[in-house]
């Protein structure tokens, strides 16, 4: 990589002025990856044995954009007074933090910089998220019999557990905003956890006493109660990743999400769930318009779409705009080669909430549906209650993905999507309400079991 002795020169002494004023984050996008100390020819130095055994079993192979983001020119970033605070090898962009409006104009000219854009400013006033204070003794969850028999039974996911299909050696990541007194309830502690990571600037002291949406999230997939609570994958393993600022909205958590994704994938992750959607943010200007929802024109969307190629399935909740003026489904569910999960009540009627498709680009949205309205999770004070939302239909099928996935081992990760669809109750004549239907796993082990028999 050369530069003119001029351009060097000038970047040298070139001193930021750095005025003291509001926490700014931007997002830098480079051209190429020149610099970069890694090579394709040894991805176990930038990915886990179990990662690359992932796309070798799915004949996929490591690419350019596995490859980190070139170091040098990070360094010369740095040089210039700004914090690196985020990175993203398949975007092959930094988010930075700097709080003088100026930095837009001092690295546009750069010549491996394609854009700059500011993607987070400080509100004037911000409230702190404020843990509740534990009011109860997260004693032992206690019902009357097993809590979930009916949001399992409906995607007949009950009879892969009977056969002893319960998710054992997959790992699944949870993408979201925190995980109160996961730390603390009996129930929780006992979830196959390997380990916990936070992507938000600037973290949190400490995950477990963030937002209880990632609690409830978890419990659906995670939770190990016999006779009491049964999770959708309860003997898989988790990681838990916090990639949502719950005090805010901005673009820069389009950046955080990716950061989760990327690291996900770099541990070997099989299935992600992110109940997690966006299309307005406190500045209205960075609103997603409905054009934008073709799965490639904003930043998650793109990185969603890639998910799949890198042998990854992502489960992400449809939204819960159905009833309001959006109506559409949020951003990344308009993501390609991904699962969109709409809500549907006990009766599958789907749920008011429930946000519709189709993408811009006339795709059908959601994929599936599964019980969102009155799911049974267990909430940040550990008591088992019933609560709407896409979010929670979401980890129903995530969990169920992975009980599929630990009995249909040699599937890919599009494999795996299609099945899921082809199992809808509604695959022959899908629409932007329901997307396929309520997806029957049972029905995709005997389709299987069958052709192979046919073999």
């Amino acid at each position: 990589m050369k530069y003119c002795l001029h351009f060097l020169l000038m970047l040298l002494l070139w001193v930021p002025n750095v005025a003291e004023g509001k926490v700014r984050l931007w997002r830098v996008v480079f051209n190429n990856k020149q610099g970069c100390q890694y090579t394709l020819q040894h991805p176990e130095q930038f990915l886990s044995e179990r990662a690359i055994a992932r796309r070798k079993r799915q004949h996929l192979e490591v690419d350019s954009t596995d490859l980190p983001v070139s170091q040098t020119y990070i360094d010369l970033l740095q040089h210039k007074g700004v914090k690196v605070v985020s990175k993203s090898k398949w975007n092959n962009s930094v988010l930075v933090s700097y709080d003088s409006l100026s930095l837009k104009e001092s690295l546009s000219d750069l010549p491996f910089v394609i854009s700059v854009q500011k993607v987070y400013e400080e509100p004037d006033s911000l409230k702190p998220f404020e843990c509740p204070r534990r009011t109860k003794a997260f004693d032992e969850i206690v019902a009357d019999d097993n809590a979930t028999a009916q949001q399992l039974g409906m995607i007949h996911l009950d009879e892969l557990h009977r056969a002893g299909y319960r998710g054992k050696g997959m790992l699944v990541a949870v993408l979201d905003g925190g995980f109160q007194y996961v730390d603390h309830i009996p129930a929780m502690t006992r979830i196959n956890r390997v380990g916990e990571r936070d992507f938000v600037y600037p973290p949190s002291p400490n995950i477990f006493r963030e937002h209880s949406h990632g609690t409830k999230v978890l419990s659906v997939m995670a939770v190990n109660e016999k006779n009491v609570y049964i999770g959708s994958a309860p003997e898989a393993d988790y990681w838990l990743l916090r990639c949502e600022q719950t005090v805010t909205e901005s673009l820069a958590e389009e950046d955080f999400w990716t950061a989760a994704a990327e690291f996900a994938d770099s541990v070997g992750v099989d299935v992600i769930n992110s109940s997690l959607g966006y299309s307005d943010f406190d500045d209205d200007e960075q609103n997603y318009p409905y054009r934008q929802l073709d799965g490639h024109s904003m930043m998650i969307s793109r990185m969603a779409s890639m998910l799949a190629k890198k042998g990854i399935v992502l489960v992400c909740s449809a939204g819960n705009s159905g009833d309001d003026t959006w109506k559409k489904i949020t951003i990344p569910a308009d993501a390609e080669d991904v699962l969109t999960v709409g809500a549907v009540s006990a009766d599958g009627i789907n749920t008011a909430f429930s946000s519709v498709g189709p993408t811009a680009d006339g795709r059908v949205k959601p994929d599936v549906m599964a019980m969102g309205g009155l799911c049974c999770v267990i909430t940040g004070e550990g008591e088992i209650r019933e609560q709407n939302g896409t979010s929670f239909a979401s980890p129903l099928i995530a969990g169920a993905v992975a009980c599929l996935w630990q009995a249909l081992p040699d599937k890919t990760a599009c494999e795996i999507l299609e099945l899921v669809r082809r199992s809808g109750d509604r695959y022959e004549w899908p629409d932007n309400i329901y997307g396929y239907g309520i997806p029957d796993f049972s029905k995709i082990i005997v389709a299987e079991e069958q052709r192979n028999g046919e073999k």
